[in-house]
């Protein structure tokens, strides 16, 4: 008989519990994220129920849509080289490793004194985590000592934890107590928020000379997580929502935007659009769907419903305390399904106290007699979401990049035509990015995404007389189908793009008498381990699809002979 004890729990059921713990832990301390979930929930059972319309057949059952929306990632904040490998190593134990360099002191005048990589599973992840690190040496030689010295009389990684990182390096695994330990581990020490923080003169002199997001890392007793997001199926329709109920948006102006995001969507959610949402369908299901129309009627009811949903009581998020919502979104226009589309409602100003601090307090601090406790506030914790699309080649992300800073710049022309003209403001934004086919196949034949192509049954069965070997006339012909590859990954613009508008700052030039460098291979001594380059799995996936394709219909040999 097995003894239970040496019984390993896969890895990634256990990542999906502590993201599951995570995210009841954020719902706690942040009312108004437990609320943004709800709203999201109702915003993609929208969708769900205009796809259901539009393809008849199509159908998610609540465990399937829960699954789905509860995709989330994270965002957390390190202090020190040595912490960040501790993390590295309490992340691989989820089956979650390091994917890509993310150098955010070189974004231009969003720059942010820390470098990064995203842990996540290699295949297919549900959840993700960008992990920050503070570089010191960023700043001036007083101001670097000043930060390490505070930074190295703080224990976030606990004895414990590290024992339970090393038994799983060791054995391979862990049963489920200690597993649910190291689940523990992180919800109730490493990314619990106190409050508790130190050295309020530094955190003052960091805030004020532009490092805001180092004095949320350095002053504090622990990482806490800074944001949780969900995936949203639609993120104009969520916007909109999340505006609505926090009493950005008047129901007239509401509805508009919502008839006009769910008209859209008719038009854009084809079948490609279907399997890059809904992970639970495949080409045979989306092909027995039968297409229908959606009337102006059907919408203008949806709507209806929608708005009176909105309106119930749980969803006054105008009641709760916010600081308002971005007032535009981070990433390609709406159009262009490429990528990653970001936003969120701005970081929440909350209570902090500053243990043995400095007693020269900032006068908008309330200090008690001894000057041992400081009362002051805080603002980094922020309600982010995404919507994804699909991983680009390199030639599909140099476009990308440079449709971006087009509309940046226009964008930053006008900056309040937003709030005044949301319509003006869609149209401006989308301009630039008007290189971009907006369709699968236009995008996959102008080598801008990625796709995983499979033979079809009709294709094996003309195994033998197929006279084209071009991968895309194959699926047009019905041989072969493809699907677009989703991105799994982050952008260091947008990314950078939401701190700003959070912390109510831009980037801040580094202080050091000479800007340092940072590369991937000093990263990777930090972490102990390589970073995976996403771009070469996107590729590696693309390339061999259509290898096994061309094998499957009897291509390879034609081209061998």
């Amino acid at each position: 008989m097995t003894d239970t004890a040496t019984v390993f729990c896969d890895p990634v059921s256990m990542q999906n519990k502590l993201f599951g713990e995570l995210s009841s832990m954020f719902a706690k301390e942040v009312p108004m994220y437990d609320r943004s979930l709800a709203v999201n929930h109702v915003c993609n059972t929208t969708v769900c129920d205009l796809a259901a319309r539009l393809h008849v057949g199509f159908a998610i059952s609540p465990q399937q849509l829960n699954q789905t929306s509860g995709e989330r990632h994270g965002a957390i904040r390190i202090g020190r080289p040595d912490e960040y490998r501790w993390i590295t190593r309490y992340f691989a134990a989820f089956a979650m490793q390091p994917h890509n360099f993310y150098d955010m002191t070189n974004v231009g005048a969003k720059s942010k004194p820390v470098i990064a990589t995203a842990f996540r599973s290699v295949v297919k992840p549900e959840h993700r985590m960008f992990t920050s690190l503070l570089v010191t040496d960023y700043f001036d030689a007083t101001t670097r000592a000043r930060v390490e010295a505070l930074l190295a009389t703080r224990e976030v990684i606990s004895a414990s934890a590290k024992h339970l990182i090393e038994k799983n390096e060791t054995q391979g695994g862990l049963n489920a107590h200690d597993f649910n330990a190291l689940v523990r581990e992180g919800v109730d020490r490493i990314f619990k928020w106190t409050g508790n923080a130190r050295d309020h003169a530094l955190y003052t002199e960091l805030c004020d000379a532009g490092f805001k997001i180092a004095a949320d890392i350095a002053c504090f007793e622990s990482h806490c997580l800074n944001h949780l997001t969900p995936n949203t199926f639609c993120m104009d329709l969520y916007t909109a929502s999340m505006k609505f109920c926090m009493g950005e948006l008047q129901q007239g102006a509401f509805r508009e935007r919502a008839t006009t995001t769910l008209t859209r969507l008719c038009a854009a959610a084809d079948h490609d659009w279907l399997l890059l949402h809904f992970r639970h369908l495949d080409h045979a299901r989306i092909q027995s769907f039968a297409h229908a129309n959606v009337s102006s009627s059907d919408i203008a009811r949806m709507v209806d419903t929608l708005v009176a949903t909105l309106q119930l009581p749980q969803f006054a998020l105008v009641n709760l305390k916010h600081a308002g919502f971005k007032e535009f979104t981070e990433g390609p226009s709406q159009d262009t399904p490429i990528l990653l589309r970001q936003d969120a409602y701005k970081a929440l100003t909350e209570p902090v106290q500053f243990h043995n601090a400095n007693a020269n307090a900032n006068a908008n601090a309330n200090t008690n007699a001894n000057a041992s406790v400081i009362h002051a506030t805080h603002t980094a914790r922020f309600g982010e979401i995404e919507e994804r699309g699909y991983a680009t080649t390199p030639v599909g992300r140099e476009l990308y990049d440079r449709c971006l800073d087009q509309a940046d710049a226009a964008r930053d022309a006008d900056p309040s035509l937003a709030k005044r003209d949301f319509p003006a403001f869609e149209a401006l934004y989308a301009k630039p990015f008007e290189p971009f086919p907006k369709t699968l196949p236009a995008l996959l034949q102008q080598g801008l995404v990625y796709g995983h192509y499979s033979a079809t049954a009709k294709g094996i069965a003309a195994r033998g007389s197929i006279l084209t070997r071009d991968i895309h006339q194959l699926v047009r012909l019905g041989f072969a189908q493809v699907q677009g590859l989703r991105y799994e990954d982050f952008l260091p613009v947008s990314a950078a793009g939401i701190f700003a508008s959070n912390l109510n700052q831009m980037g801040a030039k580094s202080t050091a008498a000479v800007k340092p460098v940072y590369t991937r291979a000093m990263f990777e001594e930090i972490l102990g381990k390589p970073v995976i380059d996403s771009d070469a799995q996107y590729r590696s996936e693309h390339e061999a699809s259509i290898t096994e394709t061309f094998a499957q219909l009897g291509l390879l040999e034609q081209m061998t002979a």
